[in-house]
């Protein structure tokens, strides 16, 4: 019997990730798992006093990140799965065990993301959008020899196919046309946060465009813009497509 192919995807909010979530679940093949890490990452930092829905995620998710990351390495009820994670949401955790999934680095520009994560969560910190955490990941996989595959938000949606072939390439998967669309609407993997922050996905039934933004970039996240971006750039260097 084959192994079992586990995709860990380490994003950063506004990333695109809920979108690759979808595209993955559209694969005979995959179940996919929405940020198992997220009440992990709550019950161990203020962030659980100003994330929307906090009590809701933290009743109905596991707390201790140990047995998450327990039940994500040896559920074979799928030939794949796709883990769709924060980076952040790795709060103290044991990475040993990414020498045995595939992992993707998903991150998109800090002009575009931070006024779109500033919409739900005011003010926010480099704590808060995983851009730092993304480069210190970078770093610790390369030291470990853990080969990770990066993607740019604006480059998987200039050019999908390609991107996801690449991707597909990389885990040793087919690529499935399938996964380029789906029906509009919620999906029943969705965690229980995505009122608060899928309402773009639900109206969705593929890949969208890409548009750049158009509004002026507010003057009270210029400070973090400058934080994230060497964080940005580096991993950029690495991005295919």
């Amino acid at each position: 019997m084959e192994k079992t192919k586990r995709i860990c995807l380490w994003s950063g909010p506004r990333n695109i990730s809920t979108t690759l979530m979808y595209s993955f679940a559209q694969r005979q093949d995959t179940k996919v798992v929405d940020e198992p890490l997220y009440a992990h990452y709550l019950s161990n930092t203020d962030a659980k006093d100003y994330h929307p829905g906090t009590q809701d995620i933290l009743y109905t998710l596991e707390q201790d990140g140990n047995k998450v990351i327990a039940e994500m390495m040896t559920n074979t009820s799928s030939p794949v799965f796709f883990f769709k994670n924060m980076t952040h949401h790795l709060l103290n955790l044991d990475r040993g065990f990414m020498k045995e999934v595939y992992n993707v680095i998903l991150t998109r520009d800090p002009v575009e993301m931070l006024p779109s994560f500033d919409k739900v969560i005011h003010n926010p910190t480099i704590e808060d959008v995983g851009y730092a955490k993304h480069t210190e990941l970078l770093d610790y996989m390369e030291t470990n020899n853990i080969k990770p595959i990066v993607l740019d938000s604006k480059r998987v949606l200039l050019n999908p196919k390609k991107v996801l072939t690449q991707l597909c390439d990389f885990i040793g998967i087919p690529f499935d046309e399938n996964m380029l669309h789906w029906q509009a609407g919620a999906r029943p993997e969705d965690g229980v946060w995505a009122k608060y922050w899928y309402a773009n996905i639900h109206k969705s039934t593929g890949y969208l465009a890409y548009k750049p933004k158009t509004e002026t970039f507010p003057e009270h996240l210029k400070p973090l813009l400058n934080q994230c971006k060497p964080h940005y750039n580096t991993l950029l260097k690495y991005a295919i497509g």
